[in-house]
């Protein structure tokens, strides 16, 4: 009994940097009134506020639903809207504009840059993000969270796992973050912990270039790694950036900061090159897959190279729910002496995004 509270104790602080702020988020609502016009391919009309598009679906707010309902963008035949949006196009251009669409003209988009003052033509296809920026703090915040549980009565065996992503999109930037940790007590066994997270910053240009600033967390028993600190800063660029699909890369320069177990009796300070990669799939179905890959070569130790790898593919459920099944890969060519070069995780959840 006093080995289950002692692990309930220690999850606890786990899952309230989780949920902190995500149930907060779920608290507040959004009520503006809008007479936003959508007519489909089918000839169906709806009347409601629009909220976002992003990843080829379209979400509207009507007075007649409890439910927002959800679109796929390309079969929108016609939209009026008198409202102002943040839009995104295929080749990386982001303004701020109403957002006027003209059945006539062969599904013509009209924008009004109401900051250059002037207007663009374009179409549905070349549109791959969409956001009401009339709506307050809340309505430009993305949340997912999703927990595992596994409790077994042989060896007292007790896991919890936690996946969790927050972020914030305005005109020109963005922040990123996530939170994931696994937790596993087993009598007569060691425990085992492991903890990543990470805060970016994105600052996006035309033509889909952006600077990317980030700061990443890991700590694990595998590689017997109390903690790692990797601050970095680069430039990237979106090479495909469509209505379901992202592929972008970027380059930059990192500082590594590692505190070992005690066992190991050393710690390292290090300065290192990066190179990553990300790939974000979506609107297939209800599946959609993000898998991002990131390359260390040192530039202070000879011949060490590290790589972190993350993969996640999620299957939406009714009412925002889903299922996620996520993998880490952690690898390091030349460890401290006693250090395994690897670990990896498996973790499948089941959550609610925002």
């Amino acid at each position: 009994m006093t080995h289950t509270k002692n692990w309930l104790n220690s999850i606890s602080l786990h899952l309230r940097i989780a949920l902190i702020g995500f149930v907060w988020l779920c608290s507040y609502g959004t009520g503006y009134a809008q007479n936003d016009t959508i007519i489909l391919k089918n000839k169906d009309r709806l009347i409601g506020e629009i909220k976002e598009m992003d990843r080829g679906v379209l979400i509207i707010e009507t007075d007649y639903s409890d439910s927002d309902f959800k679109l796929k963008w390309i079969d929108i035949k016609k939209l009026s809207s008198d409202q102002t949006f943040l839009i995104t196009l295929k080749e990386g251009k982001r303004i701020n504009s109403k957002l006027q669409m003209d059945s006539i003209n062969g599904g013509r988009v009209v924008l009004h840059d109401i900051i250059t003052k002037d207007y663009i033509y374009t179409t549905i296809d070349d549109i791959v993000y969409v956001k009401s920026v009339k709506q307050g703090f809340v309505s430009r915040l993305d949340a997912s969270l999703s927990i595992g549980l596994n409790l077994t009565q042989s060896n007292n065996f007790k896991q919890l796992s936690v996946r969790s992503t927050l972020g914030y999109t305005a005109n020109y930037w963005s922040v990123a973050g996530s939170y994931n940790a696994i937790k596993t007590r087993q009598d007569e066994s060691e425990d085992i912990n492991r903890t990543d997270a990470s805060l970016g910053l994105k600052y996006f240009f035309n033509h889909d270039y952006f600077i990317n600033v980030s700061s990443e967390i890991l700590s694990n028993n595998e590689q017997q790694l109390k903690l790692r600190v990797t601050t970095k800063a680069g430039v990237g660029k979106y090479f495909v950036h469509t209505n379901r699909v992202y592929f972008g890369s970027a380059v930059g320069l990192a500082w590594n900061n590692e505190r070992y177990e005690e066992a190991l009796g050393t710690n390292r300070n290090s300065a290192e090159a990066f190179v990553g990669m990300e790939l974000n799939m979506f609107d297939f179905k209800d599946f959609s897959l993000l898998t991002n890959a990131v390359v260390y070569p040192s530039l202070t130790e000879s011949r060490r190279v590290r790589s972190d790898i993350k993969l996640d593919v999620k299957y939406d459920l009714p009412l925002d729910f889903f299922i996620k099944m996520g993998a880490t890969y952690n690898y390091d060519k030349r460890p401290p002496e006693g250090a395994n070069k690897e670990d990896y995780v498996f973790q499948a959840t089941f959550g609610w995004e925002l």
